[in-house]
This record gives C-alpha cells, sequence and structure tokens, in this order.
C-alpha cells in the first residue's frame, strides 16, 4: 500500500539568507556561487562579520527544500534527517512537520549542534553558501524509516551527502532498500563540488543506476568532463533512463528513452537563484506522481523554479503559496 509519493533523505539545515555585495564575498573569502562547506569557528566567523543584518530564515537543506515543494504541490512526503535537541533543530522539525511532512523520529540525546546554512545572496542574484552540517554530517542508517521507504513511490536522495562517509553508507543503503522493493529512485548532484571532489561517492551511491537524475549544466559538463552539453547529456543518460538539466532562464533539457527535448524557460528578474533546483526538482516529482508526462513535469518545474527565483529565499512563504503557484500554471 502506498503511503508517500516521495521518501527523501539529506541535510537537515536551517537556512539564513543574507543580501550582501561583491565586496563582502571577496573581503571574507567567500567562494562565489558555490557551496563551501565549513566548520563551526568559520560560521560564528562569517555571522559575526554581518554585524547587524537580519537574515530570512526556513528550514532547508537541498532534499528538504525539494521536499517541501513535493508537499506544497500536493504530494505526499517524508523526510528521514538527522537534528540535535536544540533550537535550530526543534525549529526544523517543527516547520517540517506543520507542513504536513513526516520525519523520523529523533534522538533526545543527539549531543552537538544542529546544521545551519549562511546563503550570501550578491545584487547579481548568485546564491554563495557557506554549510555547517553539524550533527546532520553523522546521518547513518539509524534515520531510515524502512517501512515508510517501502511504502512510497519515489526515493530521492540529495548529492550533498556524498560528502560525509556516513551520509554516503545512508543514502546507499536507500537506494539498496528501494531496489529491492520496486520504489523508484532519483537524486540530485546538487553542487558542481560534489561532482568535483566527492565523484567515487556519488558513484557508490548511484550503484547500478537510477531512474532519474537532476543536475544543472555546469555539473551536467564537470560530471562528463566535457565542454559539450550534448556529450553531457549521453553520458548521464547511461545512469539514468530520464535526466533533467537545468539551465537557468534558459529552461532545461530533458532526456529521456526516446532522446531529448528542450524545454523552454520563462523569462523572469532574478532576485535569488539559491533554491531554484531544489523547486524544480520537488514540481517535476509532484507532477509525475500526478500522472503527468516526463515533458509536461519539465515544463512545471520550468514555471515553478522560474516563479522562486523572483523572491528571496529557496521556498515560497507557506503551502498556500504553493497550491496557488501551481493553479497559476497554464498547461
Amino acid at each position: 500500500m502506498t503511503q508517500y509519493d516521495v521518501y527523501g533523505i539529506g541535510n537537515a539545515l536551517v537556512d539564513m539568507a543574507y543580501s550582501v555585495d561583491d565586496k563582502f564575498l571577496i573581503e571574507n573569502d567567500v567562494a562565489k556561487g558555490h557551496m563551501t562547506l565549513v566548520d563551526r569557528l568559520r560560521m560564528e566567523r562569517l555571522i559575526s562579520s554581518l554585524g547587524e543584518l537580519v537574515p530570512e530564515r526556513a528550514c532547508g537543506g537541498s532534499a528538504a527544500n525539494t521536499i517541501f515543494a513535493v508537499r506544497g504541490f500536493g504530494g505526499q512526503a517524508y523526510y528521514s534527517c538527522r537534528v540535535s535537541n536544540d533550537s535550530t533543530g526543534n525549529y526544523f522539525v517543527s516547520e517540517m512537520r506543520d507542513a504536513g511532512i513526516m520525519t523520523n523520529p529523533q534522538d533526545p540525546t543527539t549531543s552537538g549542534r544542529s546544521g545551519r546554512c549562511l546563503i550570501l545572496v550578491s545584487p547579481d542574484a548568485e546564491r554563495s553558501m557557506n554549510s555547517y552540517l553539524g550533527v546532520s554530517e553523522h546521518l547513518t542508517v539509524d534515520q531510515i524509516d524502512e517501512t515508510s521507504l517501502t511504502r512510497s513511490r519515489c526515493l530521492f536522495i540529495e548529492g550533498y551527502l556524498a560528502s560525509s562517509t556516513s551520509g554516503t553508507v545512508a543514502a546507499t543503503r536507500a537506494r539498496e532498500i528501494a531496489d529491492r522493493n520496486n520504489v523508484s529512485t532519483s537524486l540530485t548532484l546538487s553542487d558542481p563540488t560534489m561532482v568535483n571532489f566527492f565523484r567515487d561517492a556519488l558513484k557508490n551511491i548511484l550503484g547500478n543506476g537510477i531512474s532519474r537524475l537532476f543536475c544543472n549544466e555546469e555539473e551536467a559538463l564537470a560530471w562528463a568532463q566535457t565542454d559539450r552539453l550534448d556529450i553531457a547529456a549521453r553520458e548521464l543518460s547511461d545512469i539514468a533512463p530520464h535526466v533533467a538539466i537545468t539551465l537557468g532562464p534558459k529552461g532545461s533539457l530533458y532526456v529521456g528513452p526516446d532522446g531529448s527535448r528542450s524545454v523552454a524557460g520563462y523569462d523572469v528578474e532574478a532576485i535569488d537563484t539559491n533554491g531554484a533546483g531544489d523547486m524544480y526538482a520537488g514540481a517535476f516529482l509532484a507532477a509525475i506522481s500526478q500522472q503527468a508526462s516526463s515533458f509536461e513535469a519539465a515544463r512545471f518545474a520550468n514555471f515553478a523554479a522560474a516563479n522562486v527565483v523572483t523572491r528571496y529565499g529557496a521556498r515560497l512563504p507557506s503551502i498556500s503559496a504553493y497550491k496557488k503557484l501551481q493553479l497559476a500554471f497554464n498547461p
């Protein structure tokens, strides 16, 4: 009996988004446009450098954002993660559950701090992420709810888990459980950093292949080690029969069993590109769960991603906002 449309596994972070200029990024040696893993001391120094600026706060993490979108667009969702019994962790779990997303039980005796992600948004809408994973770095197989996973239509894995040894093991185990129980698996490559520095871990998670792969153009080219998107698309299709490559304002490229097809984007004024890929994947998976074709799902995903970049933050402000956006889409 199917209980969830999408079962996600990934990091649990509370996002803190700040608007800064390029001077701040240079002075603080922040890699613009990329995700950088930082330790607790580096995180505290960056926050101190921001002075009196007040962030926009929301629970996040790549897969968490995707799962939130799945739920917002009408799907049933579950999320496996690891947080500590602190204000940050309690905020994360409460926000997810208030949205109707089930999460695995958290151990109240977990020591350490819950994860945070400092998102620095520059005037050109580029987001530079500095993530302190905290206890999320030690996500293990203990956080997997096998019963809920086997009752799901799709498993969704974030590639960021490849940066952690225990996270890689947990993601691999989740994919193996899904394979044994005819649950399809989707994965996002997450960031060029993951492709360039954690390729072997990603290969372990991917195993002999998955159902759907999500990535952006830079990640696709990095994976195939080429400057030609057509070559990258063919190589990625050896990993998954369904591949969606996002292309920013140009839309996306869907590669399926019958070939590739460009899917037009939407002309919008981007304010913050943070979460565009997460939103794309969530909208795509929600549409698929509601019997849309892959091309139709890609069109809706482009629409949803274009909408989220017109505002600050990786998510829409409420579940009702997702529903309103879904109703505004003209297929």
